[in-house]
């Protein structure tokens, strides 16, 4: 989780360079959502917000499409859904991209997906309840929320240094798990589970690792050394088939690190609620 990509996010399309975090990340990611699309049967699926506080905008899905699934990804501004079309179009599956105005009216009759999902987005909501009946209405099986893990140090140093971005750009609240879980339960739909992820053996610093070593004095700001880019498009596109197992080399806090260390060193929670047999 990085705010400061908030006034840069054009970036990583020119430069697709995500870092070692975001692509560990990634994988952390697909890894939950392979599990959710066995286990629930599920064929079709809305990201929305699509932005996140991560790399290359809108790819979250992608590994979804590339497995065979109906995926669409909506977002709320024009030039970022262009330039996501654009790296979507590099690979040879389908995938409906979608210019929503206003995130509290989705523009999808009742029920159209099994799954409706989104990670480190919800800030970007104007208004929670509505945005989660809107979420409800179209979902048919499970809502996936993956938010920044409010309890983590990383979160709080981040959230320190940038509480102008957050006061001003963002809304907070709607990252608080009780704030989108009472919103959910109230509607008649019940969380199934809860679970700290992306649980590396760094810190949850929000800039790349190169920067955070050049911050304190740990590099040379003179280096030359080539950082060769590191973006999970390079697995997905067929050119870095070993980037999987690369990354899963890092997984060993993921694995094995008891709750209590998570909640305050992992740098997301997910939070996977079911439609009740009432609805």
């Amino acid at each position: 989780m990085a705010i400061p990509i908030i006034h840069f996010w054009q970036k990583y399309f020119t430069e697709p360079h995500e870092g070692l975090g975001s692509t560990y990340e990634r994988f952390i990611i697909n890894d939950i959502l392979d599990i959710i699309v066995k286990q629930y049967q599920i064929n079709s699926v809305l990201e929305v917000p699509s932005f996140g506080f991560t790399g290359l905008s809108g790819i979250n899905s992608l590994g979804l499409a590339l497995s065979g699934l109906n995926v669409t990804v909506s977002d709320d501004d024009n030039e970022r859904l262009s330039l996501i079309k654009s790296v979507w179009e590099n690979f040879n599956t389908d995938v409906n991209l979608d210019l929503i105005d206003d995130f509290c009216h989705l523009p999808y009759p009742d029920n159209t997906f099994d799954m409706s999902w989104n990670f480190s987005a919800m800030w970007f909501v104007s208004d929670l309840e509505k945005f989660c009946s809107e979420l409800i209405r179209v979902s048919k099986k499970v809502i996936l929320i993956m938010v920044p893990n409010v309890t983590g140090l990383g979160y709080l140093q981040q959230k320190y240094f940038g509480k102008d971005d957050i006061k001003n750009l963002l809304k907070e609240d709607n990252i608080k798990p009780k704030n989108f879980i009472s919103c959910l339960k109230k509607k008649g739909w019940r969380l199934t589970k809860d679970a700290y992820i992306d649980c590396p053996p760094w810190p949850d610093i929000g800039m790349c690792k190169e920067d955070f070593l050049k911050k304190f004095g740990l590099r040379s700001k003179k280096s030359s050394k080539k950082i060769n880019p590191l973006t999970i498009i390079t697995y997905y596109n067929k050119s870095e088939l070993q980037m999987k197992k690369d990354m899963k080399k890092y997984d060993i806090f993921e694995r094995f690190a008891p709750k209590l260390f998570k909640k305050f060193w992992a740098h997301h929670h997910y939070y996977l609620f079911m439609k009740t047999e009432e609805n």
